[in-house]
């Protein structure tokens, strides 16, 4: 025990492929005094038993951009470390049965080629050719990965580990973390059975164990990770001589199979066939009494449950004649964590310091090596070089309860291929939050969707309408939706609307010194007393945190309102160096909001009867009754009409939503909002708004204060990148001759037969009639009038940069009315 570590600048709990690859990318960066944990072998958890498949397809950026970074970095490792791998990248093809899943293809196909892979599409000829076991006859097209294979999950680990090693780090085998205490500087002591280890910072990368590991940190002001334990099953057969002779001629094995719309995966191992299907029929384990998660569950699996696979193993041999002509080998049916959406947790622990997440990994093989550059990068330099948002711990809240979690769990992993069009709305682990009208919203039609768990009405049903969830399979913008929509847009453009908006993140700061703090976490100003304004709050390098609206009650007195799914992550912006003597509350679940928008809207004001002065011009606010029920007034519009927000508690709002329905205001949803926000260039954060672009580059630089005295973060990096100039920037977009479909997030955008940005976002204007696509360009080529085009679904559309303003209502004429 002479040699064993008692102090660490990180310790790491859990030693499968994630948790080894974060400590060789902290050795990486330098931080070689560190310590990985594991309580039996190396893999001992998911990896020893994972298929080890490798994709670099998502249809999300931010994973792309992992498995990605993970192909590159396995590719050299063997020889960078000197330790042997099979890594046999003999690429894949994924099977569409449909227009809808060409489309998907075609646009990942998009993304992934603008990240410098090589994807492509091909007919089911093209891929017979390549696997000439297939059978194509229903097949609509398919999708090629030349960069796909398998890699041994063992040896993975085992040279990521050694790499760790010859860099300094440490690694204790069969030592179990047994609990953690934080000390009142914010360090830790990490207890093990073989003594303590007192450290700086601690990586929760447990695997199936992570929920276990997250109670430690409950007393810090952790939360229970949101996962569930699901049984996943492949099995491998005897060899099929034929295979084995094809192999042998053509010096190779077959593609990796993926019948996505049937789902499972196919793949040749040895002179064999793999195969692993993800069934409907799904079952998660240690999810009830009877069934208790046991305290070592390494180097174990499941029972044999083939029955629930019988339906994908025969549609995969009718694909595959072949593989109906081998016995089965062998079975494997072990634990795989899900996370409710599919994704890992990975980034800061929610609402601890100096603890993070690198955990609940359903693919960690592909992502892991990605997922240690990030988690390296949180640790060291606090930022990551990609905006990972989509995997954040903190894009989950209070909502996640083991109900939540183990629904959604059965819904992810029975469509792990699934589709995610942009008006499905999934039905598993819902009504979790509820506005106080929310059965009067429904009783007026209104189709619901889940924002950080709260219930919205995303557009109005009206008798006859198809409101089924296959209405919504598609990614087309025409829909049952889309005349109510359009009705909903013009009601607000020539009347007054209401929207029921709960689940603002709003938080409450006060105390001596609290505008000073603000101040040195925003670029710009803040209001005066008695107004609001937005606030940006930039990172180190001038990159976009988040965005704030900042309302001033008193000189020291603030509320801020941010997105419902930013609640923990900008609760934490706020929290993580507040001074004392100042008081931070998040008082989200205290209050909601009814936004009332349109040209009439001072007239129902006028009409339901209200003490406000209505006169009060843009960004003020004020205390008022309305239908003789307390409120806030805030004379603010993310539809870009006259209007106003009414902020209220929760028990008042009721009365209010009558009064105002009663006054003639009608009612429209969050599709609407969208459409309507997108024609005024309003940005939405996660998606124009990211820590991906700059504030410069995203067209803040009206928020920017540099000659303001406080030093706030990022303030050096914009001076310098204006004084040097910006590389990129925001920019409209107008598609000249539109689709059926408007541009989704991250569509690559052509000039000159080169990629010279992307979409961040897009929607049809119903007020200007035209497709809009908001843009992140090339510097170069914004130019007023500029030809472009919008790579949608595969097809490249041309459109037209649009001039620095809104489309509707550039001067803000309405706005100020």
């Amino acid at each position: 025990m002479a040699d064993f570590p008692t102090t660490a600048r990180v310790v790491i709990i859990g030693g499968g492929v994630v948790g080894v690859s974060t400590l060789y990318h902290l050795a990486k960066k330098g931080w070689t005094d560190c310590v990985l944990l594991e309580k039996n072998e190396l893999t001992a958890g998911s990896t020893w038993h994972a298929a080890g498949n490798c994709p670099s397809f998502s249809t999300s950026w931010a994973v792309m951009n992992m498995q990605r970074y993970s192909l590159g970095l396995y590719k050299g490792l063997a020889e960078e470390v000197d330790y042997p791998m099979n890594y046999h990248v003999t690429g894949s093809i994924r099977l569409a049965h449909s227009k809808e899943r060409m489309q998907e293809f075609a646009r990942a196909m998009g993304m992934a080629n603008y990240q410098g892979l090589n994807l492509k599409l091909m007919t089911p000829d093209e891929a017979q050719e390549m696997y000439p076991f297939l059978e194509t006859h229903d097949l609509e097209g398919t999708l090629y990965d030349p960069d796909d294979g398998d890699i041994d999950p063992a040896q993975l680990t085992q040279a990521l580990a050694k790499g760790a090693r010859q860099m300094g780090a440490k690694i204790e085998r069969f030592c179990s973390a047994i609990g953690v205490t934080q000390h009142p500087n914010g360090t830790w002591t990490v207890h093990t059975e073989k003594g303590d280890i007192d450290c700086e910072k601690v990586v929760n990368a447990g695997g199936y164990y992570a929920q276990q590991i997250g109670e430690w940190f409950k007393p810090y002001g952790g939360r229970t990770v949101p996962m569930v334990t699901m049984s996943h099953q492949y099995f491998l057969t005897d060899e099929i001589p034929e295979l084995k002779a094809w192999t042998e001629q053509n010096g190779h094995k077959v593609p990796l199979l993926r019948d996505v719309d049937s789902s499972y995966y196919l793949r040749q191992d040895k002179n064999g066939l793999n195969l692993g299907p993800y069934e409907r029929n799904c079952k998660a384990h240690w999810v009830t009494p009877d069934d208790p998660q046991p305290d070592d569950f390494s180097f174990q699996l499941y029972p044999d449950d083939l029955e629930r696979l019988e339906w994908y193993i025969e549609d995969a041999m009718a694909r595959v004649p072949l593989l109906g002509t081998a016995g089965v080998g062998r079975v494997i049916n072990g634990p795989i964590p899900y996370a409710p959406d599919g994704l890992p947790l990975l980034g800061p622990m929610p609402g601890v310091k100096n603890a993070f997440e690198a955990c609940v990994f359903t693919f960690g093989i592909t992502q892991g090596g990605g997922a240690g550059k990030v988690a390296a990068e949180w640790i060291v330099d606090g930022q990551t070089e990609w905006d990972m948002w989509a995997v954040d711990p903190r894009r989950y809240t209070d909502y996640t309860d083991q109900d939540y979690c183990h629904q959604k769990a059965l819904e992810i992993y029975g469509h792990e291929y699934g589709m995610h069009f942009p008006h499905k709305m999934w039905p598993a682990g819902r009504d979790k939050k509820l506005s106080p009208v929310d059965a009067k919203v429904r009783e007026l039609g209104g189709q619901m969707g889940a924002y950080n768990g709260w219930e919205r009405a995303n557009w109005f049903a009206k008798t006859g309408d198809d409101t089924s969830l296959q209405a919504t399979e598609t990614w087309r913008r025409d829909g049952p939706w889309r005349i109510r929509v359009q009705e909903e847009c013009e009601a607000v453009r020539d009347g007054v609307g209401v929207l029921d908006l709960p689940g603002f993140s709003r938080f409450d700061l006060s105390g001596e010194g609290a505008a000073e703090y603000l101040r040195g976490l925003i670029a710009g100003a803040l209001p005066k007393i008695g107004r609001m304004n937005l606030a940006y709050f930039p990172d180190s390098r001038g990159r976009l945190l988040t965005e704030m609206s900042l309302i001033r009650h008193a000189e020291d007195h603030f509320t801020l309102i941010t997105a419902a799914v930013a609640q923990w992550h900008d609760y934490e912006i706020l929290n993580d160096a507040l001074p004392d003597g100042l008081t931070l509350k998040d008082i989200t679940r205290e209050f909601s909001t009814l936004i009332v928008s349109g040209p009439k809207a001072r007239e129902l004001f006028t009409a339901v009867g209200t003490d406000a002065d209505l006169s009060l011009g843009w960004l003020t606010h004020q205390s008022a009754t309305v239908a003789g029920t307390p409120c806030k007034l805030a004379r603010v519009s993310f539809a870009g009409e006259l209007g106003w927000e009414i902020h209220a508690r929760m028990d008042k709002i009721p009365a209010l939503y009558d009064a105002v329905l009663a006054a003639g205001a009608t009612p429209f949803g969050m599709f609407a909002l969208n459409a309507l926000r997108i024609e005024k260039g309003y940005r939405a954060w996660k998606g124009d708004l990211s820590t991906d672009y700059t504030l410069l580059e995203s067209g803040m630089e009206r928020f920017i204060k540099l000659d303001k005295a406080q030093d706030f973060p990022g303030k050096a990096a914009i001076q310098s990148e204006k004084q040097s100039g910006r590389k990129k920037g925001f920019a409209t977009l107008v598609l000249d001759n539109p689709g059926e479909e408007d541009a989704p997030y991250m569509s690559p955008v052509w000039a000159n037969g080169e990629v010279v940005g992307e979409t961040t976002s897009g929607a049809w204007g119903y007020r200007v009639n035209k497709s809009i696509a908001l843009s992140m360009l090339r510097a170069d080529v914004i130019t007023p009038g500029a030809k472009v085009e919008i790579e949608i679904y595969g097809q490249r559309h041309s459109a037209t940069v649009q001039e620095d303003q809104p489309l509707w209502d550039p001067r803000n004429d309405r706005i100020r009315a």
